[in-house]
């Protein structure tokens, strides 16, 4: 069966978006920051559409998370468009506009009904008012034996968490304090399900910490 991973950036004292998010500031107060390791990114720029960037310590780490991946898995908060009903007269498509970086199917978990979206590039926004584990079966039959990445945000990586349905997770975490907006791990409790840690990457910029089951 393929694998559910979960990947994201957060700072020391936890946080994987700042206060305040809003449309002029998706990931809160200070929260680009936690992604500014990987913005010059060859590894990165490429799946962005963008030419040229860096090679260093973290381009393995970045590569190995867009390895074997046929769908991902998002909350309603990291596609955007807020709370509530969407909106109909101007639908809102997500932060990437009309060529998203993904190249296969997302399901995003939502409350609120909404018919697939499809985008340039092989993306398809599907929209999931069914739960977590409706999510995981959608996305796993998609992905055709390749496996599942969970994106964000902290919301839905801690439902996930909490359910034991995470068999990787890559944390990277940068040197910055955010002092609060949205917490990884809360509600999550003691128990990791299993997940030990297997892979430590230090730079200076930010460190990676893969845990997986053995």
């Amino acid at each position: 069966m393929s694998r559910l991973r979960l990947t994201i950036s957060m700072s020391l004292d936890g946080y994987v978006a700042g206060p305040h998010q809003s449309v002029k500031e998706p990931l809160g107060i200070g929260g680009e920051a936690l992604h500014e390791w990987v913005f010059p990114l060859a590894a990165w720029r490429e799946p962005h559409g963008m030419k040229g960037g860096e090679v260093n310590e973290s381009t393995p780490v970045v590569e190995h998370t867009l390895t074997n991946i046929g769908a991902t898995i998002m909350g309603r908060n990291m596609f955007g468009g807020g709370p509530g009903p969407w909106n109909t007269e101007q639908p809102w498509i997500g932060w990437w506009k009309d060529n998203p970086p993904f190249h296969h199917p997302v399901f995003v978990l939502t409350h609120y009904p909404r018919e697939p979206l499809p985008l340039k590039g092989g993306t398809t926004f599907h929209f999931v008012t069914g739960g977590i584990h409706d999510a995981l079966e959608q996305a796993r039959k998609a992905a055709a034996g390749r496996d599942v990445a969970l994106a964000g945000g902290a919301q839905a990586c801690n439902q996930y968490l909490k359910a034991g349905l995470v068999d990787e997770m890559l944390l990277n975490v940068a040197p910055i304090l955010l002092g609060g907006g949205e917490r990884l791990f809360d509600g999550v409790g003691s128990d990791l399900h299993g997940l030990r840690p297997v892979r430590t990457v230090a730079t200076a910029k930010v460190t990676h910490l893969q845990f997986a089951r053995r």
